[in-house]
């Protein structure tokens, strides 16, 4: 069963769109492997602390991606193939860059500076 303890909200960010990408990274990362059953939407939501309706907005778009799949009154699973886990890693791969570049550029960070800092910073993880 996939595991929501390590799932933290921060910042901003919808919760649902946090719950994706919980999942989305879980599944990328070989954590959350194919044909994982994920907790009741009632229960993730007791768990998570958020509202049903938020679950329920997450696991929706998740089918909507073909992620998961939920059949009325039964369990609802991860279906993840190879090739989209590999079309999720290069989306969060790309989203995660952009990010990143998006704030040390608007902290006045050079093309430069920043290519030393994730190159310490990769040395040093």
């Amino acid at each position: 069963m996939v595991s929501f303890e390590g799932f933290r909200p921060e910042g901003s960010e919808p919760i649902y769109l946090q719950i994706v990408g919980f999942v989305k990274r879980g599944i990328v990362s070989g954590e959350i492997p194919d044909g994982d059953e994920l907790p009741s939407r009632r229960m993730l939501s007791a768990l998570l602390g958020v509202n049903p309706n938020t679950v329920q907005k997450a696991c929706r778009m998740l089918e909507d991606e073909g992620i998961l799949v939920s059949h009325a009154g039964a369990k609802s699973y991860v279906a993840c193939t190879p090739a989209k886990r590999e079309a999720l890693r290069g989306e969060l791969v790309v989203s995660g860059a952009a990010a990143a570049a998006l704030k040390l550029k608007e902290m006045g960070v050079t093309l430069e500076e920043a290519i030393k800092l994730i190159s310490k910073a990769w040395e040093e993880d």
